[in-house]
């Protein structure tokens, strides 16, 4: 492998170009903060200069980064601030196209960190991601661990600005070394093409959504409120959160509403999770928390109830309501569908009186204590109301009728679990279930017995539609695993 810095043409490349590569305390580019950099400037390449510095965030950078990337707090406590730097940054990056991998992300540390200190930042970027995907469309991984060992580039300090910055030197030269200077030009131009975003949502906010499931909240404010619980614009989820969030500002996409939405977003928070359930059950939980006013106002859940026929009664209606929220479903006895208020019950007995010629006055729909229904001069209904059957017989027909609005039993003897892992993030949960109900989730295997301990159900009427309709994929419904083990 020839010296990364080695004078070498780079012909299909802009001139003057700058590899930049940034450490950061998150991900987050308005949050976060930068705490080492690293540049090297290249003009017509050749190296003219190399440049990398610790810098001091003003804050603790979280345990987990200091794990991944080797930079503890006690390793910038003496380093500059970046206001300290800036004319150094700004004079190596000054005529050049700022070149990084996902390269949003480092740009928009970059001119955030000057926008913070009241200096303002602009420079041509070429991603060398997009670069690596226009070149070898044929790879679908374009990460630098994938580019370091799909080309055998070296890396001296992964997950360090400089070793990380060097390496996207190498990948640079040998890109021209193997593609024509047209192929290569053409290549590029595609990379320096700018995402679509909305006009007031912060320079490399979108780079940084992670490509992981969870949760996503779209926010009008751009930082983040001093006290309280910021209500979102709107909450969603995907199984890819980048590639979700991007969905909603797309150049042709957007329009009506959703356009509205664009114009009004100024911050985007995730929350990630380690699958599709972990996601889905999130989302619904914000979502009737927080109530967003961009999504579909979520139906009252706590009033929910069921119906039990009341034997022997002889004056309308012939069933009581049964609140069912918070409740164990185990103990239920004798009851008949879930609904979320007295619509949704009326709307199904209406359609059963019509199908079974029950009668609407004995059901509640209909006033009235004596004669026939009217639907009974109109031949749909069998007569209780006209003495032409007794109460007993319509009322077993009733009985019969609801037994199809039985809550589905639950297809396994007790809990379940199903467990969840998203292999790049690392996360993974373990999800407790039991008839219908969420029990909790817990992100290792081992602490499975002490949440069977604790749990209790309560039948909550949106986890249990959410669960009817994921269990109803068999692909979801295989990876169950009991309690005990068995298959």
């Amino acid at each position: 492998m020839n010296s990364p810095l080695q004078h070498a043409p780079l012909h299909g490349l802009p001139p003057r170009l700058a590899f930049i590569d940034v450490e950061t305390t998150g991900a987050h580019p308005v949050r976060d903060r930068v705490t080492e950099i690293a540049i090297l400037r290249v003009e017509r390449g050749e190296v003219v200069a190399r440049w990398e510095s610790l810098v001091n965030p003003g804050v603790s950078i979280p345990r987990m980064i200091q794990d991944l990337i080797g930079i503890t707090d006690d390793m910038v406590a003496e380093a500059p601030s970046f206001a300290d730097i800036a004319d150094t940054v700004g004079t190596l990056l000054e005529g050049c196209v700022f070149v990084a991998h996902n390269a949003r992300f480092d740009y928009g540390f970059v001119k955030n960190a000057f926008e913070r200190i009241g200096r303002g930042f602009d420079a041509p970027v070429l991603c060398t991601v997009k670069l690596s995907r226009a070149l070898y469309p044929e790879h679908h991984r374009h990460g630098l661990d994938a580019l370091i060992e799909r080309h055998g580039l070296q890396c001296e300090a992964r997950h360090r600005a400089m070793g990380d910055t060097e390496v996207l030197w190498q990948f640079a030269r040998l890109a021209a070394e193997r593609f024509d200077a047209e192929v290569l030009a053409r290549a590029a131009e595609r990379a320096m093409k700018a995402p679509a975003r909305p006009p007031g949502l912060a320079e490399g906010t979108l780079e940084a959504v992670p490509d992981a499931p969870g949760v996503y909240l779209l926010l009008a404010e751009p930082e983040p409120p001093s006290s309280g619980r910021e209500r979102p614009l709107y909450v969603g989820r995907g199984t890819s959160l980048r590639g979700r969030v991007r969905e909603h500002f797309a150049e042709g996409r957007v329009k009506g509403r959703d356009a509205e939405l664009a114009t009004r977003v100024r911050r985007v928070d995730w929350l990630e999770t380690a699958g599709e359930l972990g996601a889905l059950l999130l989302e619904a939980e914000l979502v009737r928390a927080l109530k967003p006013p961009y999504n579909r106002p979520p139906e009252a859940a706590e009033d929910a109830f069921a119906l039990r026929l009341v034997p022997g009664r002889k004056r309308a209606p012939i069933y009581e309501r049964v609140p069912i929220a918070g409740t164990d479903p185990q103990a239920w006895e004798g009851l008949y569908g879930v609904f979320r208020n007295p619509r949704e019950a009326d709307n199904l007995l209406r359609e059963l009186a019509l199908l079974y010629r029950l009668c609407p006055r004995r059901l509640g729909l209909e006033p009235g204590t004596s004669g026939a229904c009217t639907a009974h001069l109109a031949k749909r209904c069998a007569g209780v109301c006209a003495r032409r059957e007794t109460p007993a017989e319509h009322d077993a027909r009733l009985e019969g009728a609801l037994a199809a609005a039985r809550l589905k039993p639950w297809p396994w003897p007790g809990e379940v679990v199903v467990a969840e892992h998203h292999p790049a993030s690392g996360r993974q949960a373990f999800h407790l279930l039991d008839r219908w109900c969420h029990l909790g989730y817990v992100d290792s295997r081992d602490a499975l017995p002490e949440l069977r301990v604790r749990a209790e159900r309560r039948f909550d009427v949106d986890v249990w539609r959410l669960l009817s309709r994921w269990l109803g994929v068999p692909a979801n419904a295989a990876r169950v695993e009991r309690v005990d083990g068995a298959a």
